[in-house]
């Protein structure tokens, strides 16, 4: 295993009197996937939002390639660290080619937002087939790749996602996990998912952090992963 590229240490957060995570501990080692699981309330997503620097950490800190820092979204663009969240939030009027290019347009030559463009067709050749259609006309797995494309547009080296199968029939989720699993392979990208369905996470994932109440409890690779846990988990035995 390479040295881990992105931390959190011992870090806090609480939502009014609440506490969303509590002494959470996470390394991410370069050119790995792994995967957050938990029942709702669990403090997945908050994770994600603490590394991205969406929300105000209590205690503890964010850790990039072992130096500490303060996160905010722009800076851990900067970085290489890009967030997709829930719900695919595409841009509905604009086509599929405005929506991918839009992470890059301010920073980045026509010459080479049409070679990284090119890139993405590639990988999503579904898009170029629509690429000048409006995005809010796609159905919802066409939606996540798009969210997915103008995520790696940006050539990031870290890609938050957030539920990515969320209300995807059984074969479009089958085709995101796949795409999820080329993204990592092929391009190098280490992953961080958040994940109800972790059955199909599993199939693509190489650690699982096992979160509840707020607490990481289990730490694990794949195939050490036993169903008693599971159950104990997601079904209070």
């Amino acid at each position: 295993m390479t040295n881990h590229i992105l931390q959190i240490d011992q870090v806090s957060v609480n939502y009014g009197g609440v506490k969303a995570l509590d002494r959470a501990t996470l390394n991410l080692y370069e050119g790995e996937i792994i995967t957050l699981i938990g029942p709702n309330g669990a403090g997945k997503s908050t994770i994600l939002k603490a590394f991205f620097g969406l929300t105000k950490i209590a205690s503890g800190q964010i850790i990039w390639c072992d130096e500490p820092m303060t996160p905010t979204p722009i800076e851990m663009s900067n970085r290489g660290i890009v967030y997709v969240p829930q719900g695919r939030r595409v841009f509905d009027s604009l086509t599929v080619k405005e929506n991918i290019e839009i992470s890059v347009l301010h920073n980045t030559s026509k010459k080479e937002i049409q070679k990284r463009l090119f890139e993405i067709y590639q990988m999503f050749p579904l898009l170029q087939n629509k690429q000048h259609s409006l995005a809010g006309r796609l159905s919802g797995g066409e939606q996540q790749m798009v969210a997915m494309a103008r995520a790696l547009i940006t050539r990031p080296k870290v890609l938050l996602l957030d539920e990515p199968s969320l209300g995807l029939a059984p074969k479009v989720m089958k085709e995101i996990f796949e795409k999820i699993k080329e993204v990592n392979s092929k391009l190098n990208i280490s992953i961080i998912l958040v994940e109800h369905n972790f059955k199909s996470a599993l199939s693509i994932t190489d650690r699982i952090y096992i979160l509840d109440k707020g607490r990481i409890i289990s730490d694990v690779y794949k195939n050490e992963i036993s169903n008693a846990l599971l159950e104990k988990i997601f079904l209070g035995k």
